[in-house]
């Protein structure tokens, strides 16, 4: 029984430790998301801005109703934080790199080859 006093503390951390870095993703999936102007999300083709922000607020809050549930009610929502989790890094590998590129525009001195 004494193995148990050590690990259930032990688990308990990493869980805490886990959780917090899956909000850090779905915070800065959140930010990220929200900063980049709406045609940039139809110009390359996703989806609009406001099913981003609705499907990475959600993550959001699933990962700080997550990192605060000790035990209780909610657990550590398993399933529904790893689906948190998912979204926002969909979000961040594919939608961000495109939404970014858009945002850049063109330059004044952009050649048919590249700059000049």
């Amino acid at each position: 029984m004494d193995g148990e006093l050590i690990i259930r503390p032990v688990e308990q951390a990493v869980f805490f430790i886990l959780a917090l870095v899956a909000l850090g993703l779905e915070l800065w999936a959140l930010a990220d998301c929200a900063r980049h102007k709406a045609n940039a999300f139809e110009a390359t083709g996703k989806r609009t801005k406001g099913f981003w922000l609705a499907l990475t607020g959600g993550a959001t809050l699933v990962g700080v109703i997550s990192l605060f549930a000790s035990g209780g009610i909610f657990g550590t929502l398993g399933l529904f934080g790893l689906a948190a989790v998912v979204a926002a890094s969909v979000y961040l590998a594919d939608v961000r790199p495109a939404v970014k590129d858009a945002g850049r525009g063109g330059s004044r001195n952009m050649g048919p080859y590249g700059p000049w």
